[in-house]
């Protein structure tokens, strides 16, 4: 027996959405070039549909711009956190913590080797880079060292910063 749910997710996924984004495209696109004058809607909604419906009928360039705007979201949330990561280290701070521009370098680099670890994370590839790598992480013992260093180097930090 055929699932309504999933035939209407497929029948969305696979026909109305990408009709829908190829025609409010082609539509915006006609309207602001104005390719057949002033005050020709009708025309670019007639002509927007038409390329829509020939682009959803088509299998190959909906796999396309499927894949491009998967690429697109993704590329879009490492942006944001590329982009907040950078305001953390290079934003401007009136009041509070002013860091060093030794401590705005080293913090860019973890940062930077943390974003491109987090990248080969969820696409996969350290798994791939397991053999090469094979540190267990996750021992207690070299996690107690790692928080007691952290602790120890901001606590400095904090310190030096108090006596100036």
């Amino acid at each position: 027996m055929v699932d309504v749910t999933s035939s209407l997710k497929a029948f969305l996924s696979d026909a109305i959405l990408p009709l829908l984004l190829v025609w409010a495209l082609i539509f915006a696109i006609l309207e602001k070039v104005k390719f057949f004058g002033e005050n020709k809607k009708q025309l670019n909604a007639i002509i927007s549909l038409v390329i829509g419906l020939i682009f959803s009928f088509s299998v190959f360039p909906k796999l396309v711009v499927g894949n491009l705007i998967l690429f697109l979201a993704v590329s879009l949330v490492a942006l944001f956190v590329i982009l907040l990561l950078w305001g953390f280290i290079f934003g401007t701070e009136k009041e509070g913590f002013k860091p060093e521009n030794w401590m705005k370098l080293s913090l860019a680099v973890i940062f930077g080797i943390a974003f491109i670890g987090a990248i080969f994370w969820a696409t996969g590839w350290n798994k791939k880079l397991g053999s090469l790598v094979s540190i267990n992480l996750s021992n207690p013992i070299f996690l107690n060292i790692v928080f007691v260093i952290i602790i120890a180097v901001v606590l400095a930090l904090f310190m030096s910063q108090g006596k100036k």
